[in-house]
């Protein structure tokens, strides 16, 4: 599991378009590799994951109880450790 230091917390809950979309591309230039962005959302960002997809980035999102969103965004690349082909 990550310690809190390698995650970059962007709480965005109840903020209105484009706000949050804003908050974390700003935010997208801060991450460095090895860091994930934790995104807290009260609606799924649908329209961001093109645009992370697009920019190379990957995500996760889940649903939690409260129906909130938390999107887990990272730098796409290789996998952990030297894979060669």
């Amino acid at each position: 599991m990550r310690t809190p230091r390698h995650e970059i917390l962007v709480d965005a809950r109840g903020l209105e378009p484009p706000e949050p979309m804003e908050k974390v591309m700003q935010t997208l230039a801060l991450l460095r590799p090895g860091q994930t962005i934790r995104m807290l959302l009260h609606r799924e960002p649908f329209p961001l994951y093109a645009i992370l997809e697009e920019r190379g980035y990957r995500h996760d999102t889940h649903m939690e109880a409260d129906g909130s969103y938390v999107i887990l965004i990272t730098q796409a690349g290789p996998a952990t450790g030297n894979a060669t082909e």
